[in-house]
């Protein structure tokens, strides 16, 4: 990962289509473009894992769908702990047998349609439900050096609550991590670095201009008359945390992709 960062490779969010699509062949042409337009572009595509809770096609399944190709470097796929047992094994394999390598594992979004692991699922004997932790110690055990994992950060949570689930995901072997969206200098992310000074940092650029959707996402008050220029906030965060890489969530692919690529510029 920090190979991403040095060679200023942007990860950058792909939706898969949701399993409730009434135009699938469409949806399915769509993330297969652009796919192979951030795979063209060196950057590192990462491919959510039913985000915000609703039921979607797995990363994977669509890549194998699709023939696309994999670059292990170029792949990121989320993975979270709202799965059965043998699917979750299945998504494993697969990104295994692809020769995809990074993942970044999160608790997750859960609904009523969504199943979840359970402790004995992962062989955790001392937790009453899993979390990322849980989820990173059994992916570590039984595909022993097979992935690279990382983690979440929110800067929006009380610190204390948020450091402590830090160094447990440390603990359980987490190699790197992404923030939440963030619009402007965070004191909580100046904070991780500060304690993980060695540990690749990658920082989430809100792409989208409505920001009471990123209100939504991360449960913090954004006033809605904020001034938000998504380009002029990404090379500020560059400019802000030159050491860390970023990841584009939201990113329009028709309005901003050709814009990216003079963003990434260290003075």
């Amino acid at each position: 990962m920090r190979h991403h960062i040095e060679n200023r490779i942007y990860h950058v969010e792909i939706l898969p289509p949701k399993q409730e699509t009434e135009k699938l062949h469409e949806d399915l042409g769509l993330f297969a473009d652009k796919y192979n337009r951030v795979k063209e572009s060196g950057y590192c595509a990462c491919i959510t894992d039913n985000a915000m809770g609703l039921l979607a096609f797995q990363g994977p399944e669509v890549i194998e769908e699709l023939c696309l190709g994999v670059e292990p470097s170029q792949v990121m796929i989320h993975l979270n702990t709202f799965h059965t047992k043998a699917n979750l094994h299945e998504i494993l394999d697969n990104c295994r047998d692809k020769g995809i390598k990074y993942l970044l594992i999160v608790t997750g979004d859960g609904s009523d349609r969504l199943p979840k692991l359970s402790p004995a699922d992962v062989g955790a004997t001392d937790v009453q439900s899993v979390t990322s932790v849980e989820l990173i110690k059994y992916i570590a055990q039984q595909y022993p050096g097979r992935f690279t994992m990382g983690v979440a950060f929110n800067p929006y949570e009380p610190p204390e609550h948020e450091f402590a689930k830090m160094e447990r995901k440390m603990a359980a072997g987490a190699e790197f991590v992404v923030t939440q969206p963030i619009i402007e200098k965070n004191a909580r992310v100046d904070e991780l670095l500060s304690k993980y000074p060695d540990v690749p940092v990658i920082i989430e650029a809100w792409m989208s201009k409505k920001l009471y959707l990123l209100s939504d996402a991360v449960g913090y008050e954004i006033p809605e008359d904020t001034e938000f220029d998504p380009i002029e906030t990404l090379k500020q965060i560059h400019r802000d945390y030159p050491d860390c890489g970023v990841y584009l969530s939201l990113l329009g692919f028709k309005t901003q992709y050709h814009l990216i690529s003079d963003t990434w510029v260290r003075e």
